[in-house]
């Protein structure tokens, strides 16, 4: 898993896409009462409490602590548990298995693949959501451009997983589920923040990209980031993030 210090007051200050976008994500999942419900990746548990309001009994797990305790405090009727996505403790305890905006950090993916089908229960169901090959594509070369350009090497640094369809269901298939939906679709992201939209993105999910940076040099790599990203995703004054997802539903079989 990448390792990533997480921001949960610059995350829900600006970056509520993350969680308004994943709304149409919850009623595919269509929760009902009286099911058990496990949001993988829960960040500060904005969705979690969206399951919840259904009338699921939902916990939330996320491997960040800062994460957990903004999760906690935001929603405290809600269990919110530290947990690593490649080594889950359930077994056979849900309903359903929810993610969003999560899996792409969690490597290798077969481990956390394999931890998500030991926690559902026979006929439980997986709703996911995250990124697709070519997800952020122009943010990655703005990256790996402005930090050439500052004479800190050549290394292109891609720290997540985004696979394609086929690959995905191969490795969920690989661990027992059976895929009964998949899609590929594109998604421009505008990014809150306004000019500063597009440093505030880079600042909240990009610091691997920018590991060779020397602090003091943070703000010419962003201005460079800037420049080599405008001609591709700035709008009319708006950062648009060039988000591509994956959004796919698997079950375990009734029987194991």
């Amino acid at each position: 898993m990448i390792a990533h210090t997480w921001n949960p007051e610059l995350y829900e200050s600006s970056h509520a896409f993350v969680w308004e976008l994943a709304r149409d994500l919850v009623a595919l999942l269509a929760p009902a009462p009286g099911e058990r419900i496990l949001d993988a990746g829960c960040g500060t548990g904005r969705i979690t409490a969206e399951i919840a309001r259904a009338g699921a009994s939902v916990v939330g797990v996320d491997n960040s602590p800062a994460m957990v305790e903004r999760a906690r405090g935001n929603f405290p009727s809600i269990p919110f548990e530290i947990q690593d996505l490649r080594s889950l403790p359930y077994q056979a305890e849900f309903d359903a298995v929810f993610s969003n905006a999560a899996l792409h950090w969690v490597q290798p993916a077969g481990d956390a693949a394999a931890s998500i089908a030991r926690a559902l229960k026979p006929g439980g169901r997986f709703v996911a959501e995250f990124g697709a090959r070519g997800n952020i594509q122009a943010l990655l070369e703005a990256s790996w451009q402005a930090v050439e350009a500052m004479g800190l090497g050549a290394t292109r640094v891609h720290p997540w997983f985004y696979p394609t369809i086929g690959e995905y269901a191969a490795l969920l298939e690989r661990h027992g589920l059976e895929v009964t939906y998949a899609i590929v679709f594109e998604r421009p992201t505008p990014l809150e923040g306004g000019e500063e939209g597009l440093g505030t993105w880079y600042a909240m999910f990009g610091g691997a990209l920018a590991a060779a940076v020397p602090p003091e040099r943070d703000e010419e790599y962003l201005h460079l980031a800037e420049h080599f990203a405008a001609p591709r995703l700035l709008r009319d004054g708006v950062w648009v993030a060039d988000y591509r997802r994956i959004r796919i539903v698997a079950q375990m079989p009734g029987n194991r």
